[in-house]
């Protein structure tokens, strides 16, 4: 591709500036070494310097995020229209659900055709497979497939089942599967098992009832009383934004038997150090879990849900185990077999780390991938 006289431009929208620090700085300083004029416009708070720190200009748009209702988002469309045409983006780069219904529209709004939709999870219109979910994912496919797409639309699903939910192909030359955000494998390295018993179980997310935290926190008490050496720890903060947040008071509660809530931590990879298991029995919903690839490229055993995302990265018996989702007597089960088996435990937790890899799940193989769907539409 020949260098063009000015930078073309490309804006990715994000709900928050600190959504977009905690998994989508590796893409924007790939795109930032591309040669690209990046800008990052999402609702900012505490994290602007740490994106501008990636060379992308960071411009603030305040919207809420807790609702996909039409006419609020009709309304930050139209405001948004106004920046993407200050900004004049050759591509627009949306993530997240309510990114893409608010950015497409803006897109289209502004007369900008090159557009990426990334979906990162179908949240609870993917989890739920009732009545009001299918018309969710109904209603769903038939905008982001309709008219917030156009020709020059591209897709970047984490996981094949959502691509497949909204009735795209995986295959397809539009579609583009990735492995979640990707992870930085010399960041998140493995470490010596602690000594066993007892199993020591970490569960490292956002304090949402979506994650299943009670389901997690249900099994180990079941576990326990039958006998089972295991303890967990839970490691996250309530999302004061999401509507599925878990009281403070609730966590703490449930902190004894085993269970202790930490709150937030800014070293991961210190928790797993200290833990031999991964728990994340998320009701569904999940893009991919970076939870999940944190655990797996520090060498740990991951015990999860049988839904899309979580069974994107671990097979049953390989590198962990998958039970149903809020079915917390099959985690426990599952909890009681890993504490009875440290050898088990250890080959899982090597199979993990050689899942991230060579399973196209690291932040070179995710920015890679990333990058040539951009240079594609590009030289379109």
């Amino acid at each position: 591709m020949e260098k063009p006289d000015s930078p073309r431009r490309l804006v990715f929208i994000a709900t928050e500036d600190w959504f977009f620090a905690s998994h989508f700085l590796p893409m924007a300083r790939a795109a930032v070494a591309m040669g690209l004029e990046v800008s990052v416009v999402a609702r900012v708070r505490d994290h602007a310097d740490i994106i501008a720190a990636t060379g992308a200009r960071v411009v603030p748009f305040e919207a809420e995020r807790s609702s996909l209702n039409p006419m609020a988002a009709g309304y930050a469309a139209g405001q948004l229209a106004a920046i993407l045409k200050a900004l004049k983006p050759d591509i627009v780069h949306c993530i997240a659900l309510r990114s893409i219904l608010v950015g497409g529209t803006a897109a289209a709004m502004a007369g900008i055709s090159a557009r990426v939709f990334a979906v990162t999870g179908l949240g609870l219109i993917g989890a739920r497979q009732d009545q009001i979910g299918r018309t969710g994912r109904f209603a769903l496919r038939a905008l982001i497939r309709g008219p917030l797409a156009s020709r020059r639309t591209r897709f970047l699903f984490e996981n094949p089942d959502d691509a497949l939910a909204l009735g795209l192909d995986p295959s397809d030359r539009t579609v583009t599967i990735v492995g979640g955000a990707g992870i930085d494998t010399a960041s998140y390295a493995p470490q010596p098992l602690p000594a066993q018993p007892p199993l020591r179980i970490a569960l490292v997310a956002r304090m949402l009832w979506s994650k299943g935290i009670d389901t997690a926190v249900e099994a180990v008490r079941l576990a326990r009383r039958n006998g089972a050496a295991g303890e967990l720890s839970l490691y996250g903060a309530p999302d004061p934004g999401n509507r599925r947040a878990i009281p403070e008071a609730t966590l703490r509660e449930w902190s004894g038997e085993g269970i202790v809530w930490h709150g937030a931590t800014r070293d991961v990879p210190s928790v797993w150090a200290g833990h031999h298991v991964a728990c994340l029995p998320s009701r569904g919903g999940e893009g991919l879990p970076r939870s999940l690839l944190e655990a797996a490229s520090c060498g740990r055993a991951c015990l999860t849900t049988d839904v899309p995302g979580c069974r994107a990265l671990v097979r049953d018996g390989i590198e962990g185990l998958l039970v149903p989702p809020g079915d917390a007597s099959a985690l426990a089960e599952a909890l009681t077999r890993l504490a009875a088996d440290p050898a088990l435990v250890a080959r899982m937790g090597e199979a993990a780390r050689a899942r991230i890899e060579t399973g196209g799940f690291t932040e070179a193989a995710v920015t890679d991938a990333t990058c040539r769907l951009w240079r594609d539409l590009l030289d379109e």
